[in-house]
């Protein structure tokens, strides 16, 4: 009897496994008859290259709650032997900056107010599944701080703007290199004199334009292949080098190859994404803006980043000429900017600079119905993702009364000091201090992986994909790099933190593609970016294909995330081609650990035209 009862045991046992095995089938099938279903993606599983007019278009069609229910007990679907590389046509693809797409979907954007050089991204059928080429005979980009000064040709071969700018000294071609002597288009003999004439024009201590470390965040708008920007890194200063992707369709591109900080963006409807009172100076060199438009909004949106006593340094033919058309110019901006409260400091040649009021007591001076009229009570100053700029004068908050530079210390100081806008997100002091201990104690075990593999000066560029409170940027400090602080739209609150310190940073949605040119980051630090865009329903494989695209070959990613994501992302290395080098280990925990942790790092290959180079 007892072996008869043992023999039903079994027979039950293993019926239980055949149906649960049958049920894992069946949902496997389901997600590949679902996978090739039309519209969605597909990858082969050789490295093809995409010919055509077309590239591989649609997202990854898998079902979320499927991958999630067969991750948890521990069945990994199958991921692509290879990912295909796109037409050479896509070199150099901006994916919510391409105006073909703006053709394609038949939009209508406002061209007099700049609308076709704001973002417009393609929808979720329409991304691209494939790989961006490098350009033909691309090479590991010259190193920091010589690439300052010269880039490989072969990187950005483009050189209408050497010929272009040739009186302005721009840029030079020399041979396999694209040089850089430092001019512009006002300051033809360089930008390092033209800094030490805006000092002069303040009379700042010792011809500094940093003026003791109170000058440390410069927006430089139109800022051509942003010499002035490089120029300031002498100086302590950092500048956000803007400028759209415009009849100069490289000039960023090019600011990028060189390792000087710059981004693409357009002064047209929408708000930069930046916080208000990010920055202690604007700059404007010749960057052909017409400031008086649509009741002076751009000016007005100057006016809400610039922080207390901010400068607006303006070197334009309206500053100097007296032809009847550039005086009528000058007048008009002169009257705005008076009934804005803003002051004319100085005036010398080609520049003139203002200052913005310390206070709000002009604002309240104005008689009634002066225009620009004050914002809203209600409107908040900080929201700046894909927020319409407003034709109004932000006033100060009565924190902010009457305190110059916002009540920041001098640079370096604000680094590492517990800014006054930390209330308004509400983190103490003590949280502060203590994000900035566990960002210094990661990024040296970081950087303790890759010490086989890393190179001095081969970093440059670098990209915190969640900058938090810029703990990770400040661990940098001591080391010859840039980093770009991007803060998701949820957290966005915290981006005001990042310019208090003295470092810049974006506002920006992971699940898009980012505003930059291929192969312009050398390190993307991705801490818990990828839970987070999955909690939201976003594709990581489309992630991971942008992630790609914006690195530079020879480039690292390190990605700090779930257990399970790691596990994941793991899978698709060796078709993204970044298995140049690997290290994977589990950090200690600490304070900013979301759970079980795990730190992937990887290093891309450098291959062209669908060829690695080992």
């Amino acid at each position: 009897m007892k072996q008869k009862n043992e023999q039903i045991h079994t027979t039950r046992l293993l019926t239980y496994l055949l149906i649960g095995l049958i049920g894992v089938l069946g949902l496997v099938c389901l997600y590949y008859g679902s996978s090739v279903a039309p519209g969605s993606r597909r990858y082969d599983d050789t490295d093809s290259r995409l010919d055509g007019s077309d590239p591989v278009f649609g997202g990854f069609s898998r079902n979320r709650d499927l991958v999630d229910f067969l991750d948890e007990q521990g069945y990994y679907l199958e991921v692509p032997k290879s990912i295909p590389i796109c037409d050479m046509k896509y070199s150099e693809l901006i994916p919510c900056l391409d105006r073909n797409l703006i053709y394609q979907l038949k939009l209508k954007p406002n061209l007099t107010v700049m609308e076709h050089y704001e973002r417009h991204c393609p929808p979720p059928e329409r991304r691209y599944n494939c790989l961006i080429p490098p350009p033909k005979g691309y090479k590991i980009p010259i190193r920091w701080p010589v690439s300052r000064d010269e880039v490989w040709k072969a990187n950005i071969p483009h050189t209408h703007l050497a010929q272009e700018k040739s009186d302005q000294h721009w840029m030079v071609v020399d041979g396999e290199k694209i040089k850089f002597p430092g001019g512009g288009t006002h300051f033809h003999y360089g930008a390092d004199k033209y800094i030490v004439g805006l000092a002069q024009m303040l009379k700042f201590p010792g011809d500094k334009l940093n003026n003791g470390g109170h000058i440390r965040n410069v927006l430089d708008v139109g800022c051509g292949v942003a010499s002035f920007g490089a120029y300031l890194l002498h100086h302590d200063i950092i500048a956000m080098s803007l400028a759209p992707n415009d009849v100069h369709e490289n000039q960023i591109q090019f600011a990028l190859e060189r390792g000087i900080p710059s981004t693409l963006g357009v002064l047209g409807t929408k708000r930069l994404p930046y916080p208000s009172r990010s920055f202690e100076l604007a700059h404007c060199s010749r960057c052909r803006i017409d400031w008086l438009q649509r009741d002076g909004i751009l000016l007005l949106e100057l006016d809400r980043l610039l922080g207390p006593g901010g400068y607006f340094a303006y070197s334009s033919p309206e500053a100097y000429e007296q032809d009847p058309e550039n005086r009528k110019i000058w007048n008009a901006m002169y009257s705005l900017l008076k009934r804005m409260c803003w002051k004319v400091v100085a005036k010398r040649g080609q520049t003139v600079i203002w200052s913005k009021p310390l206070s709000n007591s002009c604002y309240l001076k104005r008689d009634p119905g002066t225009l620009p009229p004050l914002c809203n009570s209600s409107d908040d100053p900080d929201a700046s993702w894909n927020v319409s700029m407003k034709a109004c004068i932000t006033p100060y908050s009565a924190r902010m009364h009457k305190e110059r530079w916002g009540g920041l210390l001098p640079w370096p100081q604000r680094l590492t000091a517990a800014p006054p806008r930390l209330e308004e997100i509400g983190v103490s002091s003590e949280e502060f201090h203590e994000d900035t201990k566990i960002w210094h104690f990661r990024v040296i075990e970081y950087w303790k992986q890759m010490k086989s593999v890393i190179q001095k000066n081969s970093i440059r560029n670098v990209m915190d994909m969640n900058s938090n409170l810029g703990g990770f940027a400040t661990a940098l400090k001591d080391k010859d790099v840039w980093v770009m602080n991007v803060a998701s739209v949820k957290m966005s609150a915290r981006l005001k933190i990042i310019y208090d310190r003295g470092l810049i940073g974006t506002v920006h949605d992971w699940c898009e593609a980012f505003s930059t040119y291929p192969r312009t980051y050398d390190l993307l630090h991705a801490w818990a970016v990828f839970s987070e865009i999955k909690e939201r329903g976003c594709s990581l494989e489309d992630l991971l294909i942008e992630m790609d695209r914006i690195l530079r070959p020879d480039g690292f990613v390190i990605i700090r995330d779930k257990h399970s994501v790691i596990n994941y992302i793991q899978k698709f290395i060796t078709a993204l081609r970044w298995d140049g080098w690997l290290s994977e280990v589990e950090p200690r925990t600490d304070a900013l650990s979301g759970g079980e942790e795990r730190v992937l790092i990887a290093r891309k290959k450098l291959w062209t035209d669908g060829f690695m180079t080992m």
